[in-house]
């Protein structure tokens, strides 16, 4: 399509358009293909806006309610529900969105800033090392089966935070580079302190290690999986694009269904 033609009928600048089009164009072929995109794109910014955006829409909604600004460090459970974090009966009575919604979803300022800070450190390097869509597809499934184990540990505990997923990342990062050789050793034995620490941390405040069990397992699967040469992501490429749709469909899903939920029960 002749793009510059195009906006300069619409009256702007079409050289200018015509070279931001080339450059999308360019950036979804390199998504397509599982490489990295420009320094100016990071998909964990886009988390960490994410669950920021609905952290504070959950401050918000509990101000609003007559909570106070108490939530901000302990919201309550009812709260949490309305947010989005996962409890099990109510996921198997139809609320489906809560097994990935949970994973936006934080009990207090401490908690999503700590969780934040992780995939702040954490996310660039694994983007940057499987490229954007297999690091949302990690991001993702990690999550799903981090509520899986919560699943089968403590069904009747409601569970929030990121944290199932960011052990996704540290599981998958300690697997991977192992397999990379003595170049990646330091990063696996950072990796491994992380976890340990995390680990600790978690028994001292009573987090949900099941979860984080359930993330690191997950994350350490795909890392033993994952292909490390250019050869064999290419040949598994198809896979990997169609995890990374599916994922996408899943998130987007889970959002729009909690968003609706909120719809509802203002309405109501």
């Amino acid at each position: 399509m002749d793009w510059k033609r195009f906006f300069d009928n619409l009256g702007l600048n079409g050289t200018r358009w015509q070279w931001r089009m080339m450059r999308w164009e360019r950036n979804w072929q390199a998504l397509r293909r599982g490489e990295g995109l420009p320094a100016d794109f990071s998909l964990t910014r886009i988390l960490i806006a994410v669950n920021v955006a609905l952290f504070l829409a959950m401050i918000g909604q509990g101000i609003l309610t007559g909570y106070g600004l108490s939530v901000l460090l302990n919201p309550p459970t009812e709260l949490l529900y309305f947010a989005g974090a996962q409890y099990w009966p109510h996921a198997i009575d139809g609320q489906w969105w809560r097994c990935l919604t949970y994973a936006y979803t934080h009990g207090g300022l401490l908690h999503i800033g700590f969780n934040m800070m992780v995939l702040y450190q954490i996310g660039p390097l694994v983007e940057r090392e499987i490229g954007t869509l297999r690091f949302f597809t990690l991001y993702t499934l990690t999550a799903l089966t981090a509520t899986i184990a919560g699943y089968l540990w403590h069904p009747m505990v409601p569970v929030v935070g990121a944290s199932g997923a960011l052990f996704g990342l540290i599981g998958f990062s300690a697997a991977y580079y192992h397999r990379v050789g003595p170049a990646g050793l330091y990063v696996r034995n950072i990796m491994l302190r992380w976890a340990l620490f995390a680990f600790v941390f978690g028994l001292l405040v009573g987090a949900d290690n099941a979860g984080h069990l359930g993330g690191a397992v997950g994350g350490a699967l795909i890392g033993a999986l994952l292909p490390l040469g250019v050869r064999g992501r290419q040949v598994w490429r198809p896979l990997f694009n169609l995890l990374a749709a599916a994922c996408a469909v899943m998130t987007l899903a889970s959002l729009a269904a909690l968003l609706y939920s909120w719809l509802a029960f203002w309405i109501s």
